[in-house]
């Protein structure tokens, strides 16, 4: 948004020499009437609106470069839960201080070079060191030897998946699916391509805290309690 120019005073070293200046031609009565019409412009309510209006634009971008930024939901892959049309805003200071993605948390990452081109939200299944397997003998993942109950996120009809893995997850990176499984493109389907699937936890935006569009979808994104009993990494790779 433009504003209008802030005027400052030439450097006196760049002033014109005196037989290049112009002369005043006005009266002193002349030069106090400019003063007093640049007064009152100065105090005229559409400067002072431009200005605030530069300030709030300049900490509306800051907050979307460093704090939330707002998504819009294109697909169909995280139903129920996350509809398309939604909007959601994604919690950029979520991983910035020494926090990682943790199982069950919605995150957008860069899907270039791993998914293809754009931003992608899914689900964090696994975490670096885990092993992500699918699927025991009631269908259901598990995760380091831990079966995990996904039904109070998964769309209805769908199971955990139809197509079998086994994966250790590399430190530094995420295991993720979609909540419609049979309508995602995920971890699963790249198991094969560069990275195996695997989302660098360096290229993930931030984590979904919030569907704000619709006013009727209005909620916050709460991680899963499903996750909660995995246990660490480590001894569970045979």
């Amino acid at each position: 948004m433009d504003t209008e120019p802030q005027q400052t005073e030439r450097d006196r070293s760049s002033r014109p020499s005196p037989s290049e200046e112009t002369s005043d031609t006005g009266g002193p009565e002349e030069r106090s009437r400019f003063a007093f019409v640049a007064r009152i412009t100065d105090r005229l309510p559409g400067r002072r609106i431009s200005l605030t209006l530069l300030v709030c634009l300049v900490f509306l971008l800051l907050l979307n470069a460093f704090v939330v930024q707002p998504f819009l939901i294109p697909s169909g892959s995280m139903e129920n839960g996350l509809r398309i049309g939604d909007r959601v805003l994604v919690n950029k200071l979520a991983y910035r201080f020494g926090a990682e993605p943790r199982r069950g948390d919605v995150v957008v990452f860069d899907g270039t070079g791993y998914f293809g081109k754009g931003d992608y939200i899914k689900r964090v299944v696994g975490v670096g060191g885990d092993q992500v397997v699918c699927c025991d003998k009631k269908g259901r993942i598990e995760v380091n030897g831990r079966s995990v109950d996904e039904s109070t996120f998964l769309y209805p009809g769908d199971g955990p998946s139809t197509v079998p893995f086994k994966v250790v997850v590399p430190d530094g990176t995420l295991f993720v699916l979609g909540d419609h499984r049979s309508d995602s493109s995920d971890s699963r389907d790249h198991l094969g391509s560069p990275g195996g699937g695997m989302i660098p936890v360096s290229d993930v935006v931030g984590r979904a805290d919030w569907i704000v569009w619709p006013a009727s979808h209005w909620t916050r994104l709460h991680r899963p309690g499903a996750y909660a009993r995995v246990p660490a990494a480590g001894g569970a790779h045979g």
